[in-house]
Order: structure tokens, then sequence, then C-alpha cells
């Protein structure tokens, strides 16, 4: 079991807490590649009866087929999502348009009990490093969000204005304090959401290599030139060999070569891969 609650993270659900009554929509971040391992069921809990969207990031690096299932499993729970790549601008208007129509309706319902009319305001939140700084900037249409590889890199919540169009809270990325599953931390450490020292990298990368090779085995095969995958020794020398992970002597290098594999996953030179399905999420 992986704890993790620094105390950045508690001030992030304190934070989330006292601004949740001045929102119509709370917009969570998830990673299309791991959208149940990376939604945070601390969030759910805070949020109750809110209106909630759900964003698939980093969409361009999943796999496709996968994600449409996870949009009708959240169809399925009655919960709004969108795959979402932030280098197209057609998903940011997507984005806009719909934040905008489901702050819309809850205004509505608040007009409807003789509350003021005023600007639609969303609340936004995600695990670290889910793209949420780089979606802020696309969807301000200005550098706004400071933006970082590293986990939790956001410190303060800011109100932004989305091109007059709704009134956006950034709050910093948070974690839930403890995963009842391995998979999960491991998943998490796999899209760079979990700091690396509270997972051994090579740990990481033998899941990853265990995962494609039951799951993306071609993407696996053909990247590295491997011929089976039978025993994680054999398959990190191989790696190391044929990528020139050595070290003096002639020795591979294990931390290169789970770099270089957590490097291609992430970046997705292995491919569009995403690493659980939708019955996962049941």
């Amino acid at each position: 079991m992986i704890q993790w609650f620094p105390g950045h993270m508690a001030k992030a659900r304190r934070e989330i807490e006292e601004n949740l009554k001045l929102v119509d929509v709370v917009i969570e971040l998830v990673d299309a590649r791991a959208p149940y391992a990376s939604m945070n069921p601390m969030l759910q809990e805070l949020i109750q009866n809110k209106t909630k969207i759900v964003l698939l990031m980093k969409n361009d690096l999943a796999d496709p087929i996968k994600t449409k299932e996870w949009v009708a499993y959240f169809e399925k729970k009655a919960i709004v999502s969108l795959p979402v790549n932030v280098n197209s601008k057609q998903d940011i208007i997507k984005v806009i348009e719909l934040v905008n129509q489901k702050g819309l309706e809850q205004q509505k319902k608040r007009i409807e009990k003789g509350i003021q009319k005023r600007s639609v305001r969303a609340l936004i939140a995600g695990v670290p490093n889910v793209g949420k700084s780089t979606l802020i900037n696309r969807l301000a249409n200005k550098r706004i969000a400071k933006i970082g590889d590293r986990p939790g890199v956001t410190k303060q919540q800011q109100w932004i204005k989305v091109r007059n169009q709704f009134e956006l809270l950034d709050t910093p990325g948070i974690l839930w304090p403890k995963f009842e599953e391995e998979s999960i931390g491991m998943k998490l450490a796999a899209i760079g959401t979990i700091k690396y020292e509270l997972v051994p990298t090579q740990d990481v990368a033998a899941y990853v290599i265990n995962y494609l090779s039951v799951n993306y085995r071609e993407n696996l095969f053909q990247r590295y030139h491997l011929k089976e995958h039978t025993d994680m020794w054999d398959t990190f020398v191989h790696i190391g060999k044929q990528r020139g992970a050595l070290e003096s002597g002639g020795h591979v290098n294990f931390d290169k070569v789970a770099e270089i594999v957590l490097q291609d996953f992430r970046t997705g030179r292995l491919g569009k891969i995403t690493l659980e399905s939708s019955a996962d999420g049941v």
C-alpha cells in the first residue's frame, strides 16, 4: 500500500471544500491512459451532488478503442465525459462549450429559486501532472498557469476568465491519502503522477512491460526487437543492449533501461496505450 499525503495536498482538499459553494460545475481531469486509477475518490466524496464533467486528458496517447469504452462507461454512470488533446483547438472549443452549457443548466435552477444570475463558475481539479496547467493556458488563450514536468507544480489557486464564457478556479493537484491496490500506484507512477522516489522505477517499468506483453504484445516486440518475453531479467538485458544502456565493462544499467521504457510509454513511442479497461472501473 502506497501512502502520500503531504501538507500541500491536505491544504488543497480544504480549499476545494471551501470553494465548492462558489461554483456551478466541477471539472475533474483524469489521464485517458488510466482513467480509473487517476480518478480521485476523495474528490467525488467532496463534491457530492455538484455537476461534474470528466475530461479524459492526454487522449492523443491513449488507445482510441479503450477511450470510447471509457466514455460509454461514464455515460452509464450518468457522468458527462470528454476525451481531450490539449493541442487540438477543436477539443478546447468542445471543453468551453460543454462547461458553459452545464453551468448554464445549473444557473437556470438557481434563477428559478430566485438567486441572481452571474457568470458561470467552474472548479478544475485533478491528480498531479495530468495536464491541468496546459489545459488552463489553452482555455484562457494565454499563459497563466505554471507548467512543469514534475508532479505537483501548481501551488496556489486562482480565478481565470475563459474567453468571456465562464470563470475557472484553478486548484493544486491532489492525490488521495493512500492507494489500497498496488496496481493503482503502479499505473499512476507509469503515467508520471507519483514522484519517482515513491515507487522503484525498475518495478514500474517491469509492470508496464508485463502489461504490454499481454495487451499490446506487438507494440512491445516491435519497439525493442524482442523475440520473446519469458523472463524480466533477460528482457531488461535485451533492451539495455539494444538501446545502449550500458555501464563500463559492458554491463546493462537496469535503471537506465527502466527510464527508457517509461519515457517510450509516456511519449507515445510505444504506441497508443491504455493501462486499464472500463471493466476495471466497475
